[in-house]
């Protein structure tokens, strides 16, 4: 049952929780915002005060319960304000990925009907205009962030200052709407379409109500013990779930402050300054802030380096023990003390991650490796494992049961199975309606007792905690009967600082083999440090010496497969540098950075072909899309690759027998 407010109102849904916020923490800090260098602050009174005027400007425009409007931008007070001002008339908010081009914004304005759209800059607001034919519905553009918009002078587009005006114009005409419209609402209205990130075709609108969100949203912070105390730096797309509960639905729940940062470009300065106690990001930003310490610690001088590697080993021998509470000899304890003194400590304080409480990670496998160096320095970091149609929370590490290859213990009310075919399955109160206008799929995903399929592979091991393989339709054989789980092998190659993003092939196939991305900045430092030239990241991808770097990594990924008698057999007998990153705007990456690999198979058939024959180079000449929009060819002869392979450990058994 939903809580209950002092004037006995349900708390179901945003924005009756919006005016819970006003009357219990009037003066507490709802959101902040970093601009021209400077963090401003608002109040939940004053964040109030907005949604109000701006919930009455978009009706006296028109908008009607029941309706969509989309929103489309980086995180932004505004924005995040956006939301509840749409739930107070009743109509739904539609968030779009703001690195969305045109067309992939068109399919979803049309598919989800929407009529009214606020664009945070002149960028969002000329790619409306690019497809407003093709989406006959939107009748209304508000914008954000008027410069630029001079002479822009299309009678459908509103500033947001201009439409706050006529909200509280329409407020004083109206004494009581506000207040009437949220009383409207129910738990068990739409409060929410979340679009997936379309990783085997066209997004998909999973339709969340309050209830979904707001019982998911408070089992999460339940388990996890969040306050109104909390701090969170909201700087992932809004389009996703995954945002849409930590920075907007638990900050409603608790109470706490969200702070968007002033840019893209300013995320890791804007953190070090906040400091935020709650904190989530996907395994590949843990990556590359780790591949950023290491490219420094590279160009650090000699002594520091020793220091570092030093309290580091230490840290690794007893940093995870620490913080699990367990026993650590007084020495160990002492000496990992005087680590965070000289190493942890600053380094922590650099990152940002000096007052976080609790980290998440989530959205694929993080390595081992990296899961366990963040432990290791104090960092309450734990893995969560969750969907858009799940209102995200499914499992979370609970305290004192947190194992690198685990993603933890089904949440409140999450109950979990795993079929037959080996796919993971639960049922919970964040389970979604349906996808919007596709009942097939939506009969497809969840049966008739309210179980959801997931599509992900996984067991359950005997300390009750579940494990994911794979993506059950990813998982494969090879020709011989080993197991062939592509992302666990690609997740291994990604640990190395110098590999950004990994393919690999094997379904079917007599051996493993894989495309390779190199991450720019660690080799572009590498290259400076050894006085490598080079013009492009095409010309850096193909250097010999490159080449060698990254068959050494493939090689310890191997010698790390090897040591599984299940999966030892999937080593990595060939592969190739790409001369070009895997790009979303090429359609070979979900807005979300998750592979498309049937997009990838036929993209590159040829390159895989070549792999599995006995050739030692390739031609390709590919089409791409540059940042401006414009289209370019690029080509050029690649590398064939052969990799050593090792014995594998039950192998080694049995000959030794």
């Amino acid at each position: 049952m939903a809580p209950e407010s002092k004037a006995g109102t349900a708390l179901d849904t945003f924005p009756k929780l919006l005016l819970h916020h006003l009357r219990e923490r009037p003066d507490r800090p709802a959101m902040r915002e970093k601009d021209l260098g400077i963090w401003q602050t608002w109040t939940w009174r004053e964040a109030a005060g907005q949604i109000r005027a701006y919930a009455c400007g978009l009706a006296a425009l028109g908008l009607k319960r029941g309706e969509r409007m989309a929103i489309i931008g980086d995180n932004r007070p505004r924005l995040y304000w956006s939301f509840c001002a749409i739930q107070c008339l009743g109509a739904v908010p539609v968030p779009l990925y703001q690195d969305s081009v045109a067309g992939e914004m068109a399919f979803v304005l049309d598919h989800a009907e929407v009529r009214f759209a606020i664009a945070e800059d002149q960028e969002q607001v000329d790619k409306l205009l690019e497809i407003g034919e093709r989406v006959p519905s939107l009748e209304v553009v508000v914008f954000d962030d008027d410069r630029g918009m001079r002479n822009y002078d299309q009678p459908f587009l509103h500033s947001y200052e201009a439409v706050l005006e006529l909200g509280r114009k329409f407020d004083a005409e109206n004494p009581g709407f506000f207040e009437a419209e949220i009383a409207k609402g129910q738990g068990s209205d739409v409060s929410i379409f979340a679009y997936t990130s379309g990783t085997t075709g066209n997004p998909k609108g999973v339709v969340l109500t309050y209830d979904n969100v707001l019982i998911s949203a408070r089992n999460g912070a339940a388990f996890e013990g969040l306050t109104e105390k909390e701090e969170m730096l909201a700087y992932l797309p809004m389009a996703w779930v995954g945002d849409h509960i930590f920075s907007y639905a638990q900050s409603y729940v608790c109470g706490f402050c969200v702070s968007c940062p002033e840019s893209g470009a300013t995320v890791m300065q804007d953190l070090r300054e906040l400091g935020p106690s709650y904190f989530f990001a996907p395994p590949r930003i843990f990556e590359n802030i780790l591949t950023t310490v290491m490219v420094r610690m590279e160009d650090a001088s000699a002594l520091k380096r020793r220091i570092f590697k030093f309290f580091m080993k230490h840290a690794e021998k007893c940093g995870v023990r620490i913080l699990n509470g367990e026993a650590v000899g007084l020495g160990d304890r002492l000496l990992y003390w005087l680590g965070e003194l000289l190493v942890y400590g600053p380094l922590k304080n650099t990152l940002g991650f000096s007052r976080i409480r609790l980290a998440y990670t989530a959205g694929e496998a993080i390595g081992p490796d990296i899961f366990d160096f963040y432990r290791s320095i104090g960092v309450n970091l734990k893995q969560l494992y969750g969907s858009t149609e799940a209102s995200v929370f499914i499992t979370i590490h609970p305290d004192g049961e947190i194992f690198a290859d685990t993603v933890g213990k089904p949440v409140d009310q999450v109950e979990i199975r795993i079929a037959d075919s080996g796919e993971v399955l639960f049922r919970s109160p964040g389970v979604f309606l349906e996808y919007y206008k596709n009942p097939e799929a939506t009969a497809e995903a969840k049966d008739p007792e309210g179980w959801m399929h997931t599509g992900d592979a996984g067991i359950i091991d005997e300390r009750g905690h579940l494990k994911i393989i794979d993506r059950a339709k990813d998982v494969g054989h090879l020709k011989s009967g080993t197991l062939f789980p592509p992302k666990y092998i690609e997740n291994k190659l990604k640990f190395f600082p110098n590999i950004k993003e990994a393919v690999a092939f094997g379904h079917e196939r007599d051996h493993v083999c894989a495309f390779v991305n190199i991450d720019l900045s660690a080799m572009a430092s590498w290259a400076e440090r050894n006085n490598v030239a080079y013009g492009s990241y095409q010309e850096l991808s193909q250097d010999p010496r490159v080449a060698e770097i990254v068959r050494g990594h493939v090689e310890q990924a191997n010698r790390d497969l090897a040591r599984d008698p299940k999966l030892g057999g999937a080593q990595i007998h060939r592969f190739l540098i790409l001369n070009k990153e895997l790009d979303p705007d090429d359609g070979e990456l979900t807005r979300t950075r998750k592979v498309r690999r049937r997009i990838i198979a036929e993209r590159y058939a040829p390159l895989i072909e070549a792999l599995y024959s006995d050739r030692d180079s390739v031609h390709i000449e590919l089409e791409v899309s540059f940042e401006d929009g414009r289209k370019g060819r690029i080509q050029g002869d690649l590398k064939i690759i052969d990799a050593e392979t090792y014995p594998v450990a039950g192998d080694e058994r049995q000959a030794a027998a």
